[in-house]
Order: structure tokens, then C-alpha cells, then sequence
């Protein structure tokens, strides 16, 4: 590993824990579903293809290497910028968790196991895992920026593309 990749590596690693941390510190999570919306098959699909996105992988740790059992997945940091309009189109987290902290703006989350759409401000953060699958907008009139920290399978290509 090179000097200039270990300073990379902690901010990967500092911005999921800082992730995780703001997660799992509430009670109530900003952001989700509303109480009485949650149904196991509220969506079944969504808007297929990006739109007005760009997403940037600023880091990553190749797993394999670091812990036993974890070849061919990669811890990632990512920064996605949605423009007004912008659409990630749908995907799922079946075989990849993950941690979407709003930086800037306003986004609307489309679901599968929620009824009506889901606001994300500034601050909050959303919890990717257990087979979720979803697309999010950018109905607003400003960029939205999110920080992505994701554990992806790079053996098997997720279905749909890698998106969010």
C-alpha cells in the first residue's frame, strides 16, 4: 500500500464509522418511513435509468486482504451529486448494505418497502440493507450531494447496474 493511499483509506474508514455512528445514535431515524407506510412489497420498480448524476468513488479498501472471508468485496466512500430533476434509477441492496448521508439539499427516496415516498434533508442518513431496493429524485431546485459508504461484491455485478 502506497503513503498516499493509508490517508485515504482512514477517511474511508473514518466517514462510515461517522456514518454508522450518526445512524445508529437515534431513536427515531430522519428520513424513513413514515409509521403505519412500511409494507414488504410497497414498489416493485421504479424509474430505470440515471439521470443528471454523477457519482465519484473517492475510496476504497479491498476487504479480502484485511479480513478473512471478505474476497471480492471492497469497503467504498462515494460522493453522488444529483442534479434538479436528476433520477438514481432503481437498484437493489440485496448483497450490498449501505450508508447515504444527505450533505446538501433535498432528496425523495422511492421505496420497496414504503407506501409514499421518503424526504432526505441535509444531516440525515439511510440505511441500505436487507434486500431494499429503491431509486431516489432530486425534486428540488438545487443539487443534492450524499455521501455513499457501501461494502460492494465486486465478484458478482449487482443487478441493474451499481448505482447508489
Amino acid at each position: 500500500m502506497t503513503q498516499g493511499a493509508k490517508p485515504l483509506i482512514k477517511l474511508a474508514a473514518g466517514a462510515f464509522a461517522f456514518a454508522a455512528a450518526a445512524t445508529l445514535s437515534t431513536a427515531a431515524f430522519a428520513g424513513s418511513c413514515p409509521a403505519g407506510q412500511m409494507r414488504p412489497d410497497a414498489r416493485t420498480t421504479g424509474e430505470m435509468a440515471p439521470r443528471d448524476v454523477t457519482d465519484v468513488e473517492l475510496a476504497h479498501v479491498e476487504l479480502g486482504s484485511e479480513i478473512q472471508g471478505l474476497d471480492g468485496r471492497k469497503l467504498r466512500l462515494r460522493r453522488l451529486e444529483i442534479q434538479p430533476g436528476g433520477v438514481v434509477p432503481w437498484h437493489s441492496h440485496a448483497d450490498r448494505p449501505a450508508l447515504i448521508m444527505t450533505v446538501s439539499g433535498v432528496v425523495t427516496e422511492y421505496a420497496s418497502t414504503c407506501a409514499v415516498p421518503i424526504e432526505h434533508k441535509a444531516g440525515d442518513v439511510s440505511r441500505e440493507q436487507g434486500g431494499l431496493s429503491h431509486w431516489w429524485k432530486n425534486n428540488g431546485k438545487a443539487p443534492v450531494v450524499l455521501i455513499a459508504a457501501d461494502i460492494m461484491n465486486t465478484v458478482v455485478a449487482p443487478a441493474g447496474g451499481d448505482h447508489m
